[in-house]
């Protein structure tokens, strides 16, 4: 089994600077330079598609564009990627949700990939009429995918639950297939959701033993249920450390403490664990950013989310993936500061190098002018040995392979 990676739609705009949103921060924090047109984001999507990457994630926001219509926008302009369309679960009815999926799979054949976010944000859930709190969301999280699943098995569904209800609810169209659904949460409340649910558990990039350690709370929640596991990193990969680190200081070098300081208020304003566990790997603080080899917390000085990256040369970057993957992390969410040329950078210098190693293979190598030849992964013991057994189930978008995810260890959950 290989490794799988995604990249990621900015939808708010893209620029060389790193640019803020999500998570209680405004819009382009740092500056936005390319508006988020359907001309641009294809022009990411077909590099991404060129350079092997499975599919492309999009945020969902008051600080974004619609991530559905933008995608089915995009899908004309593209042949084989697919979408991981980042969607609210409670503010829109869960039948009419499941017969948009039905209705994507069905004119794309099959490219819609789903990551819920039940929301950390109050007021901002607010601004969209939704006045539950945040153990009542992930509780209606829990009704709403049951439904959804429900509908998605061919069910005529009466369900009556403590925050949503539908009776006779039924799709005239099934989706073919079924979509992946991908799903984060560090919080209490996320975890039994996302055991219960999710194919594929999403965290943000902590060093790697917190990620080891959510990892095993997640599978002790899910029992002998198997799941899949990704990563959501930035990356800044250059033909030389020197190089990438270089970069990496030119994106917040010229940011002034004022601005950091405010973005820094919004976001500890947040109800997010995930959001917390960000802050609190670099405090507000431009010193000791490489919080891990090679991963650098400078992107979450000035925005929300996933505040880490990958940064060194294309070997070393190819090495923590290497790293991550030993703990049983099999997707990869990536993106970079402009994301149409890091796209590059990483695709042409990181993964032939993890073709190399056996850990990826291009989803489409009869698309490359040359198609190189890969060796199968199939190390005979360790934990590396787990690192391609994370895909998503049998039921995933993509080709239809199976594969039996690791069983992990059970600590108690991350406080």
């Amino acid at each position: 089994m290989t490794l799988r990676f995604h990249w990621f739609l900015p939808t708010s705009g893209d620029g060389r600077d790193i640019v803020g949103g999500g998570h209680g921060t405004s819009i382009g924090s740092a500056g936005t330079i390319r508006p988020a047109s359907i001309e641009y984001l294809g022009q990411i999507a077909r590099s991404a598609e060129q350079l092997g990457f499975v599919g492309a994630l999009t945020p969902t926001g008051a600080w974004c564009e619609d991530g559905w219509l933008t995608t089915a926008m995009l899908v004309e302009a593209t042949k084989r990627l697919k979408f991981l369309v980042a969607f609210r679960p409670g503010l829109i009815s869960p039948t009419l949700s499941a017969q948009m999926a039905a209705t994507f799979q069905r004119h794309s054949k099959g490219r819609l990939l789903l990551n819920v976010v039940t929301g950390g944000e109050a007021a901002e859930q607010r601004a969209y009429g939704d006045f539950k709190d945040k153990a009542d969301r992930y509780a209606r999280t829990d009704e709403f995918l049951e439904i959804v699943r429900r509908l998605w098995r061919g069910e005529t569904v009466d369900f009556h639950g403590d925050h949503l209800e539908v009776e006779g609810a039924r799709l005239a169209r099934l989706p073919e297939p079924v979509p992946t659904l991908y799903f984060g949460g560090s919080s209490p409340e996320a975890g039994p959701v996302a055991a219960r649910h999710a194919d594929v558990y999403l965290t943000w990039g902590e060093p790697p033993p917190a990620v080891g350690e959510k990892l095993r709370w997640i599978a002790a929640l899910a029992g002998e249920r198997q799941l899949g596991y990704g990563i959501r990193l930035h990356v800044i990969s250059r033909d030389t450390s020197e190089e990438a680190w270089r970069q990496a200081r030119r994106l917040i070098e010229h940011v002034d403490a004022a601005t950091i300081a405010r973005v820094q208020a919004g976001l500890a304003r947040s109800e997010s664990e995930g959001q917390r566990r960000m802050l609190a790997l670099h405090g507000g603080s431009t010193d000791d950013l490489e919080v891990w080899p090679n991963l650098w917390a400078g992107v979450g000085l000035l925005r929300g989310g996933a505040g880490t990256a990958l940064v060194g040369s294309h070997v070393e970057v190819a090495d923590r993936i290497e790293e991550y993957a030993n703990l049983g992390i099999g997707e990869f969410v990536l993106s970079g500061y402009p994301h149409l040329e890091e796209a590059y950078w990483f695709g042409e210098g990181v993964l032939p190098l993890l073709e190399e190693r056996g850990l990826f293979r291009h989803p489409a190598p009869e698309s490359l002018e040359v198609a190189s030849p890969t060796v199968p992964f199939a190390p005979t013991s360790g934990p590396v040995a787990r690192a391609g057994t994370v895909a998503p189930p049998a039921t995933a978008v993509g080709g239809g392979e199976t594969a039996t995810p690791h069983q992990l260890l059970a600590p108690a959950p991350p406080s």
